[in-house]
């Protein structure tokens, strides 16, 4: 069994995503797109940035300018997915939505249950890349930008309608929903 490395505490930009247990739409059926959004107030209080993000139903991308975090970045993205988790499961339940509540149990590992887990709503792991390049900041925030529109998606007729994104900031000017810093006014400076 491969052992699983800590990113560090190491401020600059990265590029994550995170999915929904078995790729269920759980965001889309809870509206939950605010616990997204919270969780980035909780990041920018802390000196982060948000750069770049696309809420999707069951899954987020975002590009996070992190300026000397006190965590393990593994253990910052753990606690959103664990804070957005919780809240899910509640609208789900005051909802009634009780057949989905069954799948999330079901897809607890016993080990987990023996902690106490009671659901799996984000799938554990999650993927992150730092950003060295203007190069490759540029195509992540294309990918995530066009993720709306891509494959079976289609829920807008362009990047800018799609409301839970950051592509109208970037091909505007204007701020969407939750408003982000653009990478440019961060990228090569010192962090404070």
């Amino acid at each position: 069994m491969p052992v699983r490395k800590p990113r560090l505490k190491e401020s600059g930009i990265y590029f994550i995503t995170f999915t929904n247990y078995r790729w269920l739409p759980l965001i889309q059926l809870t509206n939950g797109y605010d616990f997204v959004y919270k969780w980035f107030d909780v990041l920018t209080k802390k000196g982060h940035a948000i750069t770049g993000y696309v809420v999707m139903p069951n899954h987020v991308h975002a590009l996070i300018c992190f300026n000397k975090p006190q965590q393990t970045l593994d253990m910052i993205i753990g606690n959103g997915k664990r804070f957005m988790a919780y809240e899910i499961v509640q609208r789900l339940a005051d909802a009634g939505n009780t057949d989905i509540l069954e799948v999330l149990s079901a897809g607890v590992e016993p080990k987990d249950k023996s902690r106490g887990k009671l659901h799996e709503v984000f799938r554990p792991s999650f993927d992150i890349k730092e950003c060295r390049t203007i190069a490759f900041i540029n195509q992540k925030l294309e990918y995530i930008h066009n993720n709306p529109l891509t494959g079976k998606w289609a829920l807008a007729k362009d990047t800018v309608s799609y409301p839970h994104s950051s592509a109208r900031y970037y091909e505007t000017g204007v701020q969407g929903i939750y408003p982000v810093t653009n990478f440019m006014d961060i990228y090569d400076k010192d962090w404070e």
